[in-house]
C-alpha cells in the first residue's frame, strides 16, 4: 500500500494530495510536458484459458498471428479477446510465454510464486503455502522508479478461502506482499484527507471552511517558488480553485457517487457475488492512482489462489471457477464432469477480459493533451496457468499501451520465451535499468537467459 505521497500540510493537521506535478518529477521519468511517467498494472486471473490444447478448441486468442484491428477482433468474435476489440490498436496479444521453474506440490502455487517474478518456486514452505525466491516486477518498478518510501498499489478482489490468497507482489525472496480488497478502504487512503485527526474533522465540519483556507500558507508558497513551471502554475491554480471541502481535489478524487458505492459495498467487499464490481472499482481507483501520479506499478489480483469464485453466467451461479477449470465437479483429479466446462471456462475468460476493459477505458478516458493515460503507460492481463491441464506453458499474456512509445502495439506475436524476457521489456519500456544502466535485460532468476522481446519493441 502506499506510505508517502506529496502533500500540502496545513492547519489542524490537514493534508491536501497534490496533482502530479513536472517540476517535482524523477528526472529518470521519459515523459514529456504535461504528462505523467510511463506506469505498468498487472491484472492477474487464475486458473488457464480456454485455448487450444489437447481435444479442445482454440476459443481464447485470435485465428492469425500479426497485426490486429477493430474489424479483425470483431471477426474473431467468438474468441475471448475480442472483447478488446475497442482498443485493437493499443494491444500486443503475446502467446506462447512459459514459467522457467517447476512448482513444488502445487501448481496453482507455483504459478503464482513465478508470473510477476520469473523466480525458483520455494522448497520450504511448499505446496499451497511455496513462495516466490525473488522480488515481482511491480516492485522493482516502484522501488527504482517511484520516490523513496513509495510502494506499488497492490489490491484484490474476491474472497480468501485460505488454501492460497495473495500470489501476485513480492518485495523481495518469500516476502509476499498482502493486498487490500476493499475498494473503499483503498480509496481512502490514498486519496482522503489523510493524518486529520478527530478535532481536526470537527473543526471542519462546524466551519464548513474550504479546506483551501487549512492549506493556505503552503500554497502560497508553493505558487511562489521560482521553478515551478508554467504548466504546473496553471495545474495548481486549477486545482485549488476546485477544492470545495473535505476530500476535494482536482484530478485525485472520484464522482461522489461512485464513493457512495464503494462504501456501500465495503461490509462485503469479499463476497462471491461482488467480484465483478469490486474489480471494476479497483480498476477506478488503479487508473486514478496513474492519472495523480501515485505511483508506477499497481496490480489487482481477481480471486484467490485456485480462484473458487461461483460465477453467474447466462442468470445461472455456476459451479467454482476451480472446478469447471478441471472440468469435473472437484478440487482433485476424480469427479462427476461438469456438462458445458470448456465454453463455461470461455465465458470466465470473457468476464475478465471485460474486467481489464473496463481498465483500459478508465485509462483511455484521462485525456494528457499528448494522448490518453493509456498511451503513457502499459496495462497486462496475465494468467498464472495456461489451460484446463494447468501447465506452465503457453501462458497468456496480454499488453495494451505504448508506455508512451516504447511498446509496438497493434499486433498479435507468437513467441516460445520464458517469462522473465516478457518482465524485462515491460519494465524497460517504462524506465528501469540494469546494473550497468542499461535496460531492465536481466530481471527474474539469475540462471535464466536474459533479453528483451524485440517483436513487441519500437525500433
Amino acid at each position: 500500500m502506499i506510505t508517502r505521497r506529496r502533500v500540502l500540510r496545513g492547519l489542524f493537521g490537514v493534508t491536501v494530495a497534490l496533482p502530479f506535478l513536472e517540476t517535482f518529477a524523477p528526472r529518470r521519468a521519459a515523459a514529456g510536458t504535461g504528462d505523467v511517467p510511463p506506469f505498468a498494472i498487472f491484472m492477474r486471473q487464475a486458473n488457464g484459458v480456454a485455448q487450444e490444447v489437447g481435444d479442445e478448441p482454440e476459443m481464447f486468442w485470435p485465428r492469425e498471428v500479426g497485426p490486429v484491428s477493430a474489424e479483425s477482433m470483431a471477426r474473431d468474435s467468438d474468441r475471448a479477446v475480442s472483447e478488446l476489440k475497442d482498443h485493437a490498436s493499443k494491444l500486443i496479444l503475446v502467446r506462447g510465454v512459459k514459467f522457467a521453474f517447476q512448482g513444488n506440490g502445487c501448481g496453482h502455487s507455483g504459478g503464482g510464486n513465478q508470473c510477476l517474478t520469473a523466480a525458483r518456486v520455494s522448497e520450504d514452505p511448499s505446496g499451497n503455502e511455496s513462495l516466490a525466491m525473488g522480488e515481482s516486477i511491480d516492485n522493482r518498478i516502484a522501488s527504482e522508479l517511484n520516490p523513496p518510501g513509495v510502494e506499488p498499489l497492490t489490491l484484490y478482489a474476491g474472497r480468501m478461502a485460505g488454501y492460497i490468497n495473495e500470489v501476485l507482489s513480492y518485495r523481495g525472496p518469500m516476502q509476499l506482499r498482502a493486498a487490500e480488497r476493499n475498494p473503499f478502504n483503498a480509496y481512502q487512503k490514498l486519496f482522503g484527507l489523510v493524518q486529520t485527526d478527530a478535532e481536526a474533522m470537527k473543526a471542519l465540519a462546524a466551519r464548513r471552511a474550504s479546506v483551501n483556507d487549512l492549506v493556505r500558507g503552503e500554497m502560497k508558497a508553493l505558487m511562489g517558488r521560482s521553478d515551478l513551471s508554467k504548466s504546473d502554475r496553471a495545474r495548481l491554480e486549477l486545482h485549488f480553485d476546485s477544492i470545495r471541502d473535505l476530500e476535494a481535489s482536482l484530478a485525485c478524487e472520484l464522482p461522489a457517487e461512485r464513493v457512495a458505492e464503494m462504501e456501500a459495498i465495503s461490509p462485503k467487499a469479499g463476497s462471491n457475488d461482488n467480484v465483478e464490481a469490486v474489480a471494476r472499482m479497483q480498476m477506478d481507483i488503479i487508473a486514478l492512482a496513474m492519472a495523480c501520479g501515485v505511483t508506477r506499478a499497481a496490480t489487482l489480483q481477481v480471486g484467490d489462489g485456485n480462484d473458487g469464485t461461483e460465477y453467474t453466467i447466462g442468470g445461472v451461479r455456476q459451479k467454482s471457477f476451480h472446478k469447471i477449470s478441471h472440468r469435473i465437479d472437484s478440487d482433485g483429479s476424480e469427479g462427476p464432469p461438469i456438462e458445458g466446462a470448456q465454453e463455461l471456462h470461455h465465458q470466465i475468460d470473457r468476464i475478465h477480459a471485460r474486467i481489464f476493459k473496463h481498465l483500459l477505458d478508465r485509462l483511455a478516458a484521462y485525456d494528457l493533451g499528448s494522448g490518453t493515460l493509456l498511451d503513457h503507460g502499459v496495462a497486462v492481463w496475465l494468467n498464472d496457468l495456461g489451460d484446463k491441464y494447468h501447465s506452465y506453458r503457453k501462458v497468456p499474456y496480454i499488453l495494451a499501451g505504448g508506455a508512451a512509445g516504447a511498446l509496438k502495439t497493434g499486433q498479435f506475436v507468437d513467441v516460445n520465451i520464458t517469462n522473465n524476457k516478457l518482465l524485462n521489456t515491460i519494465g524497460a519500456a517504462i524506465g528501469c535499468t540494469n546494473g550497468q544502466g542499461g535496460p531492465l535485460d536481466d530481471f527474474g532468476d539469475e540462471s535464466l537467459e536474459g533479453g528483451l522481446v524485440d517483436a513487441i519493441l519500437k525500433a
